[in-house]
């Protein structure tokens, strides 16, 4: 067995109501906060009301869309100009990665330029991040255990990380009624991307025993519950399993790195006004075909060959799935969720070789179990199309 090394949040609280103790895990030295809220911030006035009534100064700072150059700046600055000691996030992926930008950006100088990869200098965080708390309301990104954040470069039209060690949140608050009154299409795009996180991790060439294991429990959790999560009709059971599968997610992709359908949504990211979550729906049946038959031509004996018929197997519950019934299962799944195809988002066919090009050089496509020929990208691109 080859050596690895697995880091997560340091506190981690789980389950409905949870986040009503948000106070009694912060400190009164960590005031004043910067809390990050979505674009509705009265949305979460209760539980900001918490924060004030345990004796918080607090300054509201809402997020309206995924994060990009310029808000995070703003954002950052804003922190830095309230003598902010702590930055707490509440609300969906985007409102977690601007404010895990802007608690590491507070305490380290120069432009943020210099820090993403790809597009900038590449510089290293030197000082540790301010302390960080995590609270999502979407169960989709796992972006609460993770130790990037995704940023739109909209000059290099891509979507680049941020990174650093000591960006994992300090705290983790993951609140399953949070996510109760979710819109149907917005938690079918998030929890499409909860259970393609969770898929993408255990196929990597980067897994381990630990992260397989988690991968494998939030595939589990997402096949028999995300069906339900993205009804009108409320099921909590349901909700709780899509957003434990989000947080087995997280913690597996921080320490596994991810795949294809990955390394392509940034860039497409960068190139299409549409949700990450959505983006990756559209590929999952297309990538998950052309890796299947990548290794079926050239690679048959590769381990993580072998797991792909296990997915099919934590997705049916058939012990004898072939990754074919996983295929068959994943068509289905996407004709039944309320999710768009990759030209209905917005990608036209001659942006196509871009995006093949763009995406060779993600920083996912290194976990990617197998090595896909820029044919194979392009074909990718067209069948998702």
């Amino acid at each position: 067995m080859s050596s690895f090394s697995f880091a997560t949040s340091s506190n981690i609280r789980f389950g409905e109501g949870c986040a009503k103790t948000i106070p009694s895990l912060l400190d009164e030295s960590l005031s004043p906060l910067f809390v990050l809220t979505g674009s509705d911030s009265k949305r979460y006035a209760q539980l900001i009301g918490l924060l004030t009534q345990s004796g918080f100064e607090v300054f509201i700072h809402p997020v309206n869309g995924e994060p990009d150059i310029n808000t995070v700046t703003l954002a950052s600055e804003a922190a830095r100009e309230s003598g902010a000691q702590c930055v707490v996030a509440i609300g969906g992926g985007s409102v977690i990665d601007t404010g895990k930008a802007v608690a590491a950006l507070v305490t380290n100088s120069g432009k943020l330029i210099d820090y993403l990869e790809g597009v900038g200098k590449g510089k290293a965080l030197v000082h540790d991040s301010l302390p960080f708390m995590a609270v999502p309301t979407t169960a989709g990104t796992g972006a609460e255990v993770t130790s990037n954040s995704v940023i739109g470069v909209p000059k290099a039209g891509v979507k680049v990380s941020l990174r650093s060690a000591s960006m994992l949140p300090t705290w983790a608050v993951v609140d399953p009624e949070l996510t109760y009154k979710l819109p149907p299409e917005i938690a079918a795009y998030t929890g499409m991307d909860a259970l393609i996180q969770c898929l993408e991790a255990y196929l990597s060439k980067f897994a381990n025993p630990l992260t397989d294991g988690i991968a494998r429990e939030g595939l589990r959790l997402a096949a028999r519950s995300i069906r339900a999560a993205c009804s009108k009709e409320l099921d909590t059971d349901a909700k709780a399993d899509l957003c434990a599968a989000s947080l087995c997610g997280g913690i597996a992709l921080a320490n596994a790195k991810l795949g294809s359908i990955h390394a392509f949504a940034g860039p497409l990211g960068g190139m299409i006004p549409a949700p990450h979550g959505a983006i990756c729906a559209s590929l999952l049946v297309s990538c998950f075909s052309a890796n299947l038959r990548a290794f079926d031509t050239r690679d048959r004996d590769n381990p993580s060959r072998e797991k792909m018929n296990d997915v099919a197997t934590l997705l049916t519950g058939n012990p004898q799935a072939k990754a074919s019934y996983a295929l068959a299962w994943f068509e289905s799944l996407c004709n039944d969720l309320p999710l768009k195809s990759l030209g209905e988002l917005g990608l036209e066919h001659s942006q196509i070789e871009e995006a093949a090009r763009k995406s060779a050089s993600s920083s996912s496509m290194k976990g990617n179990p197998i090595e896909l020929t820029k044919f194979e990208l392009v074909e990718i691109l067209e069948a998702a199309l």
